[in-house]
């Protein structure tokens, strides 16, 4: 064999040995591609396994979720309540589906079974569980403020809670009484009694300058609160809605005709909350009493209540007649006179005999 003979040969081997290399290099790299493919494949569906499957609440979970809280303080938290399945997966889920920013202040209420995308979705979208309390027209601002005081989850930013704390928040001088509205206020945990109050404010602001806007004319008010104080008046006289307008209207020709008042409710106002129900004719006649309209001239110094719209609407559309008196006939209606002798008669008739079944207010609220 010759030199060159030989030399083919080995080249010859060493080319089926690179060949059988290149090959066995091949192998190994498809079956190290379809093991990689395998186990990122497992592992993808693994996590898509876990991330949906459901949380461990069987029942709602109300959460509550306060300013300054974040996802991951909040998701361990949860998950050392026991509800739910790992925080670590809530956390890679938000960020995998950009929702790393759905806390909002407020309480939620979690339905049983969510997986995590359900639960970011539910935290991005529910809204917040809210409380409510009613402010009563015709009741003193001291009782409004009790009602505040004794709120469900409503933060009380303002202690004491009185009238003086009242007068400081809403930013008037003086007695508070009548500012706040009589309505339902609805509001979330963590609220504050003083948000509530300046909402309350604003409202009857707001009402007050609408209805006086619209006033009728030749009223004897220099402003509209004057027209607060009649309508604190009326609103405690009678509970009757269609009555409102003719008890305003006996009212305002009183002052037009500069006769006093003469209204039980400004006295035992002026009595305060030591008053025992009992209205004695030694009340009746304290001047000292600066809401004694039956010793004083003109409106007494500030509202006696919580005037509702109704209320505030009779005050400024008064019903024209010629009554300049009323009596309560036991029914929760009035009967009313133009004169002093039909207005006397009206009185024995109603109040000395009174029936067994005397009522003050009307049977249903109108």
């Amino acid at each position: 064999m010759t030199k060159r003979d030989r030399s083919k040969k080995t080249s010859a081997k060493a080319s089926k040995k690179h060949k059988k290399s290149t090959s066995s290099f091949r192998k190994w790299l498809i079956s190290l591609s379809v093991l990689s493919f395998l186990v990122i494949g497992g592992v993808g569906v693994t996590a898509y396994w876990l991330w949906e499957l459901p949380n461990l609440n069987n029942s709602s979970v109300r959460i509550d979720v306060q300013r300054g809280d974040t996802l991951t303080s909040m998701a361990e938290r949860w998950q050392r309540d026991g509800w739910l399945r790992s925080a670590l997966l809530l956390r890679v889920t938000a960020r995998l589906t950009k929702q790393t920013r759905v806390l909002r202040p407020g309480e939620y209420d979690i339905p049983a079974g969510l997986t995590n995308s359900e639960l970011l979705a539910l935290l991005a979208s529910a809204k917040a569980v809210t409380y409510r309390l009613t402010i009563i027209e015709g009741r003193p601002l001291r009782e409004a403020l009790a009602v505040i005081a004794k709120a469900p989850h409503l933060t009380q930013d303002i202690e004491p809670l009185t009238t003086e704390a009242v007068a400081k928040v809403i930013g008037v001088q003086g007695n508070p009484e009548g500012w706040l509205y009589p309505d339902t206020y609805v509001y979330q945990r963590h609220e504050t009694a003083s948000a509530i109050i300046l909402q309350a404010y604003q409202r009857m602001q707001n009402n007050l300058a609408e209805a006086w806007q619209n006033r009728a004319s030749g009223l004897p008010y220099r402003d509209a609160y004057q027209a607060l104080i009649m309508a604190s008046i009326v609103e405690k006289e009678t509970g009757a809605a269609y009555e409102r307008p003719m008890i305003a209207g006996v009212f305002v020709r009183r002052l037009q005709k500069n006769m006093r008042l003469e209204t039980d409710p400004t006295v035992i106002y002026g009595l305060g909350p030591e008053f025992d129900g009992n209205l004695t004719r030694a009340h009746l006649r304290d001047s000292s009493n600066r809401y004694n309209t039956y010793r004083r001239h003109g409106l007494p110094p500030s509202p006696i209540a919580l005037a509702g719209r109704t209320a505030i609407d009779a005050a400024l559309h008064p019903q024209d007649g010629d009554a300049l008196y009323f009596v309560a006939k036991g029914d929760g209606s009035h009967a009313f006179s133009a004169t002093l002798a039909a207005h006397n008669a009206a009185v024995r008739k109603y109040q000395m005999r009174r029936r067994e079944d005397y009522r003050s207010a009307p049977k249903t609220e109108q």
